[in-house]
């Protein structure tokens, strides 16, 4: 069995700001908007539902979004205004690649990440 995630529910307080930030911001497409209180982006290959659940944000994950640069996506963010709660660190080094990543808030105010694949001994410029 080859098992590979195919959607994600992720709650929001307000779709409309939610679709402003991942697609205005993040720069995600946005798929489908079925109705005022769901939108559907993709995430290179998974598909993210935003929903609005003003009552239980708790159920969302730390969405962990790829990049070919962490130090310069961050940088792209903060410009924008996205507030940055951890810069681009290593996380583990591997024995073919380093794991490196950032931390920063969406507009409900939980963590999202930057997420690496960095080759051995690669620095931030």
């Amino acid at each position: 069995m080859d098992l590979k995630l195919a959607q994600l529910s992720y709650p929001v307080s307000d779709v409309e700001r939610a679709v402003g930030f991942f697609e205005g911001k993040l720069g995600l497409k946005l798929m489908l908007r079925p109705h005022a209180h769901m939108a559907f982006f993709d995430l290179g290959g998974g598909i993210a539902m935003m929903v609005e659940r003003a009552d239980d944000l708790r159920a969302g994950s730390i969405l962990y979004l790829a990049c070919d640069d962490v130090a310069q996506a961050t940088a792209e963010l903060q410009a924008k205004g996205i507030e940055i709660v951890s810069p681009p660190h290593r996380i583990t080094e591997q024995p073919t690649y380093d794991l490196w990543m950032s931390f920063f808030k969406e507009p409900d105010g939980r963590l999202m990440a930057l997420h690496m694949t960095a080759p051995k001994g690669w620095r931030p410029s």
